[in-house]
């Protein structure tokens, strides 16, 4: 919206500074002004305020004849381009109220989605993560500028405040929310962020970040659910690919859709198809999902689970297949409560 509204309003003042050119090229071969008046009197021309006094004291007759075409025809462009500008404003504000007004009722409809409070590069690649796997999400942060570009952009949701307040993050649906993640600039805020949050649901999850390892614990005690540090999560990871180098290059391999490998975890309902079958019976595997692990209601770990385990309500079953594999097994779940 906002790139085809610079070129319009580019069309209009290059239409009109055309105009003007033509008058003060010909001004400049009938009367030899200068260059500067002959663009100071194109313009007064077409703006119908007239000639300067020292312009009309040296006309000659053609130059007369091409002011009275120039000046009706420049009444006409004139007053079209300016037109065109304000009915240009006019819906540019009437369309920002109705995209306004759409993405106010999207936020409004949003259950088991994720927030993201905080679009800094950290927050901005967790947003490009969510949408490559079409997981419903919306951005809080205060800054307007370094969101609404690249969210309309995308046509993400995202809400212009602070996530610190309560009635922000009831807006972005905290109630309804899967999950919340808080990677705001500072420890401080992100702190308050999670307190607000666990006081507000008990049962949202939340991850949030911390710069200065002496704030997990305060995260951790605040109601984060998890919480990572940047600089130790980067130093084991570098760790790990020193010692195991094709790790990572597994779990970028793509199948034949393109969609890369995953590892998520999917809560067994009451009503899910799978619900009192043996592993090893269903058609998960055929479906291009490995169950690797088991985690029961009770606490209870299977890792790796039999093919004769029976899976049972309230289950939580790591899958690992492709992303278009496993999403498909979630949403199989979900559709079936």
């Amino acid at each position: 919206m906002i790139s085809e509204t610079v070129k319009k309003l580019g069309s209009i003042f290059a239409l009109l500074l055309a105009f003007v050119a033509v008058g003060a090229i010909s001004f400049r071969y009938t009367e030899g002004w200068d260059w500067l008046q002959c663009f100071y009197e194109a313009v007064i021309i077409m703006t119908t305020v007239g000639l300067s006094a020292t312009a009309q004291s040296e006309l000659n007759s053609s130059t007369k004849l091409f002011i009275i075409l120039y000046l009706l025809v420049g009444v006409g462009f004139f007053t079209y381009c300016v037109s065109q500008l304000g009915q240009l404003l006019v819906n540019l504000q009437v369309r920002g109220y109705w995209e306004r007004r759409a993405m106010d009722h999207a936020i409004r409809t949003l259950k088991d989605h994720y927030i993201v409070c905080g679009f800094g590069r950290m927050g901005k690649t967790v947003c490009q993560y969510l949408n490559s796997r079409h997981k419903p999400f919306i951005v809080i942060d205060s800054e307007a500028e370094r969101v609404e570009s690249v969210c309309r952009e995308n046509g993400w949701l995202y809400l212009i405040g602070d996530a610190t307040d309560d009635e922000i993050l009831l807006t972005a649906g905290i109630l309804e929310a899967k999950a919340l993640t808080t990677v705001l600039p500072t420890d401080a805020d992100n702190v308050y962020v999670v307190l607000s949050a666990r006081l507000l649901s008990e049962k949202v999850q939340i991850v949030a970040r911390a710069t200065d390892e002496k704030a997990v614990d305060k995260l951790e005690r605040a109601g984060a659910t998890r919480v990572v540090s940047p600089f130790s999560s980067g130093a084991m990871k570098i760790a790990r690919f020193m010692l195991n180098p094709s790790v990572e290059d597994f779990f970028e391999v793509t199948d034949d859709h393109g969609s890369q490998l995953e590892l998520a975890d999917v809560q067994i309902s009451a009503s899910s198809p799978c619900v009192g079958k043996r592993l090893m019976d269903t058609d998960l595997r055929e479906k291009g999902v490995m169950v690797v692990g088991i985690r029961r209601a009770n606490g209870e770990r299977l890792m790796p689970p039999p093919g004769t385990a029976i899976i049972e309500p309230g289950d939580c079953l790591f899958a690992f297949g492709s992303s278009q594999a496993v999403n498909e097994m979630i949403n199989m779940n979900a559709n079936s409560d």
